[in-house]
């Protein structure tokens, strides 16, 4: 048995099928780019088959990462595998995952297929993407409700065709961390040729149980984990590759593989990247990356770690990438101490004209608040991305009068298709004023789900992040939008938002299509 434990990120894609949290081409890249200085050793870059985006991204992924092996995924179908092949083809090192249901109610109910059938099409598929290489990975999909003995046979017939990692999801987030550790030892133990194929774990957190099912199949051992950052993902989310990796790294008295590979000081650097670029904020009390993780009030505590970090603190928030050690910017710092901090936060531009857009929006935002942190950097480029948008509705004003006693009003100006037009409106608080004034003007029949606001940095100055979702005819999307102004921040992002909204759809879920 390997003693590496091989990390799997899936953020790109099983991420992005979060209600609302699709990435743009540039934004995948940027966090590609930040998994590989993780040195995570494989990226899923998304399911090239859904949609010219998904292809676009998975093939500019591919092309611009070197050290970590890119993967795309692909139902147990000879279009879908062979459109993952010609989007991974500029890959230094590039991974077919294809994948097909196992588990009795889905192939009754979903595919209509007879076991005999499903492991011809598994065998087929992986037979299809060994054409394009030899790293090829194949997932039972909803294995945690799947008959052991079937999956033992679809497996050994599968590592014959080909496969050399072999995936047992918990889809749905039904298994208990004890069950589904065993039954992935009974099912390395049972399948013959599972000595000649790495055995993966990709655990749902529909019960809160991803993070300890995972690590209990990898005590059982499965020797690759699929997991996401900040544990983004559909319905409940997937397992946190924060806690997986410092799980495994913590206590290696109990996990006999090691994690020696992973730059576990980029994790809060990237897990503020995705949740800037998602709008899916960390909740303060989230374990390795939220903000209160290594914050101690109790005064027992308190003193117990002045005394001896090691009495509250089993870990060091400086090895996670916590440090109070940043650079800070300011109105006075050069273009040259900017492009340089950018560049140590992974961010490179195409263009020098690139550069200056950026770099005048640093000093538009140094003149409102007096210290610039990495997070308000990485807001500046995010905003960027978001203005990329074919941007059918923008901002021009905002007139908000918020008085005790009195009704807030807003008074809006905004261009929609470069017409110039104003809006009018009272609400019941200067935000759903601004929201209301806004309706007025594009009338857009969308549903508001979600209004959130974050702090960027800390302090009174510090900017205020909004996040706004909205639902139109059963489509999601979210909006982001960053300004020490709060109220601009959220007309920015309700903006954000219907620009989204009014682009035709460009992805579709993994699994819209039957196999």
């Amino acid at each position: 048995m390997s003693d590496k434990l091989i990390i799997f990120d899936t953020t790109l894609r099983d991420g992005e099928q979060s209600p609302g949290a699709s990435m743009t081409r540039d934004e995948k890249v940027r966090i590609a780019k930040a998994l590989e200085r993780m040195h995570v050793d494989v990226i899923e870059a998304g399911f090239p088959i859904a949609s010219p985006g998904d292809f676009e991204s998975v093939q500019a992924v591919a092309n611009v990462i070197k050290d970590s092996t890119i993967c795309g995924l692909a139902r147990a179908l000879d279009k879908d595998i062979d459109r993952a092949g010609e989007a991974l083809k500029g890959a230094n090192s590039g991974r077919i995952h294809t994948f097909i249901a196992t588990s009795p109610i889905h192939m009754e109910h979903k595919l209509r297929m007879s076991s005999d059938q499903v492991v011809e099409q598994a065998v087929r598929a992986v037979k299809r993407a060994r054409q394009y290489t030899d790293d090829v990975e194949f997932s039972a999909e909803d294995a945690g409700r799947s008959e052991l003995d079937f999956l033992c046979r679809i497996f050994e017939a599968v590592i014959d065709a080909g496969a050399t990692t072999i995936n047992i999801p918990d889809t749905v987030g039904y298994n208990v961390p004890q069950q589904f550790g065993e039954m992935v030892g009974k099912v390395i133990e049972g399948t013959p040729n599972s000595d000649k194929a790495i055995f993966s774990v990709h655990c749902h957190n529909d019960l809160g149980l991803a993070v300890a099912n995972s690590l209990s199949a990898v005590m059982h051992g499965a020797r690759q984990v699929e997991c996401t950052i900040n544990g983004l993902g559909e319905r409940a989310g997937n397992a946190s590759l924060e806690e997986i990796v410092m799980a495994v790294r913590t206590r290696g008295d109990v996990f006999d593989c090691s994690l020696t590979h992973i730059e576990t000081t980029e994790i809060v650097p990237t897990s503020r990247l995705v949740s800037g670029i998602t709008g899916f904020a960390v909740q303060p009390n989230k374990a390795i990356v939220g903000a209160n993780a290594f914050a101690h009030e109790s005064g027992i505590h308190q003193d117990g770690v002045l005394k001896s970090r090691e009495t509250y603190e089993i870990m060091r928030a400086e090895d996670v990438g916590w440090s109070a050690n940043r650079m800070v910017l300011g109105k006075h710092s050069g273009r040259n101490a900017f492009r340089t901090r950018m560049h140590e936060l992974g961010i490179e531009f195409a263009s020098e004209e690139l550069v200056n857009e950026a770099f005048a929006r640093f000093k538009d935002l140094a003149d409102k608040k007096h210290e610039i942190f990495d997070e308000d950097l990485q807001s500046l480029v995010t905003e960027a991305n978001l203005q990329t948008l074919q941007e059918k509705v923008k901002l021009i004003s905002l007139k908000v009068c918020s008085e005790t006693g009195e009704t807030p009003k807003a008074d809006i100006t905004i261009t929609v298709d470069g017409q110039e037009q104003q809006g009018t409106a009272s609400g019941g608080g200067p935000v759903d004023a601004t929201f209301r004034a806004i309706e007025s003007i594009v009338s857009s029949g969308t549903e508001l789900q979600l209004y959130s606001v974050n702090n960027i940095t800390s302090g009174t100055d510090a900017q205020g992040e909004v996040t706004v979702r909205l639902q139109q005819a059963g489509r999601i999307v979210n909006g982001q939008g960053a300004d020490t102004d709060i109220v601009i921040a959220s007309a920015k992002a309700y903006l954000n938002a219907l620009n989204k909204i009014m682009l035709p759809a460009e992805r579709a879920h993994p699994q819209a299509a039957d196999v």
